[in-house]
């Protein structure tokens, strides 16, 4: 399960990111899916956890609009990536401009990760923490 808050190594000009080990660990393989997320940011899914989410989503009905629509939107700028030996891998443009990264924090979400940039993040971890601590 991803868990955890961390500030990864981030090199903007190669657009190359450190996903962390505690991440790392739970992986079952070198491969990762990303994709456009929900509020801005990347989702991140090991190869098992994205084969049961695209299987879900592929179970809605094609007749119905709303699947159909968010079908587009996370199957047409969804990539298979490889994690090199120490972790790292190169944010897809098309991403990476979609979530506005410029600092990025990598937060756990249970069956996947999120890539966010850190002012955006920090904007919705208040929305969230008001909205469940009130």
């Amino acid at each position: 399960m991803f868990l955890g808050s961390y500030k990864p190594s981030f090199d903007a000009k190669t657009r190359r990111i450190a996903l962390p080990k505690k991440l790392r660990e739970e992986l079952k393989s070198n491969e990762i899916i990303v994709l456009p997320g929900f509020e801005s940011c990347i989702f991140g899914f090991d190869i098992k956890s994205w084969k049961v989410e695209a299987q879900r989503q592929l179970s809605q009905p094609l007749t119905e609009k709303g699947a159909r629509s968010i079908r587009r939107f996370i199957f047409s700028d969804a990539q298979h990536l490889r994690l090199d030996p120490q972790g790292r891998f190169i944010l897809p443009d098309n991403l990476l401009k979609f979530a506005k990264i410029e600092k990025p924090v990598v937060i756990g979400a249970g069956d996947h990760f999120e890539i966010w940039n850190w002012k955006i993040w920090q904007k919705e971890k208040e929305k969230l923490e008001e909205a469940v601590l009130s």
